[in-house]
């Protein structure tokens, strides 16, 4: 099938399966899976007009309310949180949109944007999972009790449905112009307003520069730099996500008609092919996130960026 914005030819049943194996894994650490399609569109479907960010951002917004579904369902949504990310990258998608169609139309350059950004988020978190192994190794933490809830109940509810009147839920303490905490399974978590807007700000434009939406990559920064438990800020980072790829698509196509001599607006069917199979995934993979511990999660989201990066920069002095 030939998809005339993206001026690819590809079978139709491809988006969709590719869209649904990522979106299964990282979901589970509250990334859509955007940040992994962007590379597949460029390097394997050989889509690398700047409309391919806004495509990237059409596959969000179809196939993340599956997944912040679940999360919601089983009492993990921190909406607070969800909304100060939202206020954070909404602005700041905009201005990565600009950037993005003004000054990263040539794919060569965006590629070496793209992998610098997930090289630091990469090795942030190789760092602190190394760091983690000292000491500390044995002490029981929100996430490892979680973890042995699932067990037990597993155990007894014989394979029946998992619901949040099953476990504990997130508990939100405060919330004011300085402060918000909540609590999960009796460990308490502060975090600054003003310190999650401005991180949330700053992914934003990277995000829209990228085409992933403001909340794609926020959820490695709350774990790394906030020390936020991944079982409670995979739901808002993709809530953030399918909010402000709902902006980024819009702004794109305004500004398309600016732009006669570039492809800028998205490709609509592609993007929803790739959104049907996302839907799936994340649906899935926010149901199994429980099921596997966070350490190995974490592993899993940082060896996939640093993959991407690396990849990224060999094409590019390549």
């Amino acid at each position: 099938m030939f998809f005339q914005t993206a001026g690819i030819e590809v079978a139709p049943w491809i988006p969709p399966l590719v869209a649904f194996v990522i979106s299964f894994f990282t979901s589970m650490g509250g990334v859509s899976g955007a940040f992994l399609l962007l590379p597949f569109q460029m390097s394997f479907l050989g889509y690398t007009t700047p409309s391919v960010s806004a495509t990237n951002q059409v596959f969000n917004i179809v196939a993340i309310p599956s997944g912040v579904y679940r999360y919601w369902r089983e009492g993990r949504m921190v909406w607070p949180l969800t909304w100060v990310v939202v206020a954070g990258t909404l602005p700041g998608v905009f201005i990565g949109a600009f950037l993005r169609v003004a000054y990263l139309p040539n794919p060569k350059n965006f590629k070496l944007f793209a992998a610098a950004v997930l090289l630091y988020i990469g090795l942030k978190m190789v760092g602190g999972l190394v760091k983690k192994k000292s000491g500390n190794a044995d002490k029981a933490n929100s996430e490892n009790r979680f973890q042995e809830m699932v067990r037990r109940q597993r155990s007894k509810l014989a394979g029946q449905e998992l619901t949040n009147a099953t476990f504990s839920t997130v508990k939100v303490t405060h919330f004011n112009l300085k402060r918000l905490g909540y609590t999960f399974y009796d460990e308490s978590f502060d975090v600054s307003f003003w310190g999650i807007f401005a991180l949330s700000f700053i992914v934003g434009i990277v995000g829209g520069i990228y085409g992933i939406g403001g909340g794609s990559i926020i959820a490695p920064f709350f774990v790394t730099f906030f020390g936020l438990p991944v079982y409670t800020v995979a739901g808002a980072a993709l809530m953030g996500t399918f909010v402000t790829s709902i902006a980024g698509v819009a702004f794109y196509q305004l500004i398309a008609p600016l732009y006669p001599n570039v492809s800028v607006a998205p490709d609509w069917f592609l993007g929803i092919l790739f959104g049907i199979g996302g839907m799936a995934g994340m649906y899935l993979g926010a149901r199994c996130q429980k099921f596997v511990p966070a350490k190995t999660i974490k592993w899993m989201l940082a060896a996939i960026i640093i993959f991407t990066a690396t990849k990224y920069v060999a094409e590019f002095f390549g």
